[in-house]
């Protein structure tokens, strides 16, 4: 088995996770350096029993410790640019995590390098690509199960302590993460142009933020039991001590409605602070119907003109972060693309385009206005000369 000399650059708790599910999956690894003025992915990885290598002021320092089989870049958002064309300069392969650039002018740029002869590879961090129930998904809509799909209905609803994580960590800033749903359901957008078979041209959003806000006077703090809420784990580099009172600035709730070119509708409800957690997937065909509950990872499938039960498969392996076994099922991926056994889920240009997607949609709820995305994909597309 290969054993693999790994850089890492932003040693957060995301990429943490990551190398420890590489790690369990059964990868030979070892952490060779890092760039990361403030590791708190570290203690992640002491548990997993991984060393995080010697720490380096930046990448030229990371890179003379080379030569690497594998790059991983885990800043925050507002970084992910700089660190992917330093690292594609270096030839290494690259795993980076999503979203890979936070702005369009970002996406053109990066659009444009990797279509340059000798790019090295990049794996983005789409986890949900890995997911058995989401390939299962895409694998039916594929085959026509559906017929030609129609609408599409999903949600993605936060419990309490998620929400209250993300409006303490650097997330809740639009100059370090983006926007809300560019961080945090960008997985969700880039699944519905595949179902969907066609880039959006239409786009509307509402939304912004009337849960974690300081106007809440005296929000409980605690759960039934008397224990504290709000407090599930470390708000990580640059976090605010309250959820409620930090200077955060990306919607805590949002909805959102998209027209693919090919007339499939979508209609899409985020919220951050829910009792009754939801990440579900209703897609409507003019055949069949199903539903993929990615929260109790099951998937509920009927044919339009059969009355019979429906089809129910429930895929198991529920964990406490909602993943599923998604980190673990994409380290397995990781693994067989750089063993040449098999194709990576996801490309960069499908992280590109369902960033873009995300950002139009963005675009639609600050200018209160139907965003026409002609132009947005015309300026793409050019930047790949396509």
């Amino acid at each position: 088995m290969t054993h693999y000399r790994i850089g890492v650059v932003g040693l957060g708790q995301r990429i943490a996770h990551v190398l420890a599910a590489m790690q369990e999956v059964g990868w030979s690894l070892d952490v060779v350096a890092h760039v990361d003025p403030a590791p708190v992915g570290a203690p992640i990885l002491a548990t997993a029993g991984i060393r995080s290598g010697r720490p380096c002021a930046d990448m030229a320092e990371l890179l003379a410790q080379g030569p690497f089989d594998l790059l991983m870049l885990g800043a925050p958002n507002h970084l992910h640019f700089a660190h992917l064309m330093q690292a594609l300069d270096a030839g290494v392969p690259i795993f980076a995590e999503k979203p890979i650039v936070r702005t369009e002018e970002e996406t053109e740029a990066l659009a444009w390098r990797l279509s340059a002869p000798g790019t090295p590879p990049v794996f983005v961090g789409l986890v949900m690509r890995s997911l058995p129930i989401v390939r299962e998904v895409q694998a039916r809509v594929a085959r026509g199960e559906l017929g030609d799909v129609v609408s599409i209905d999903a949600t993605e609803h936060l419990p309490p302590e998620h929400g209250g994580y993300l409006a303490r960590n650097w997330r809740r800033k639009q100059e370090w993460g983006g926007s809300y749903f560019l961080d945090k359901v960008v997985h969700d957008f880039d699944i519905f142009g595949v179902l969907a078979g066609a880039r959006p041209a239409r786009v509307a959003s509402f939304g912004g933020r009337r849960i974690f806000t300081p106007e809440r006077k005296d929000p409980p703090r605690t759960w039934e039991d008397g224990s504290a809420a709000y407090a599930l784990r470390d708000a990580g580099w640059a976090g605010a001590n309250d959820a409620f009172q930090s200077d955060m600035d990306v919607t805590d709730h949002q909805v959102a409605m998209v027209e693919y070119a090919n007339d499939v509708r979508l209609s899409f409800h985020a919220n951050s602070h829910v009792a009754l957690t939801e990440r579900r997937w209703y897609v409507a065909g003019t055949e069949g119907t199903l539903i993929a509950d990615l929260v109790r990872n099951r998937l509920m499938v009927r044919r339009a003109l059969h009355r019979g039960k429906p089809e129910k498969i429930d895929y198991g392996g529920v964990t406490a972060d909602a993943h599923n076994g998604a980190d673990q099922a994409m380290a397995l991926d990781l693994l067989a693309a750089l063993e040449g056994r098999a194709a990576f889920p996801v490309t960069p240009y499908d992280s590109l385009e369902a960033g873009l997607t995300v950002m139009a949609i963005d675009r639609a709820m600050d200018e209160r206005q139907v965003v026409d995305c002609a132009p947005m994909w015309a300026r793409y597309d050019a930047a790949r000369g396509i």
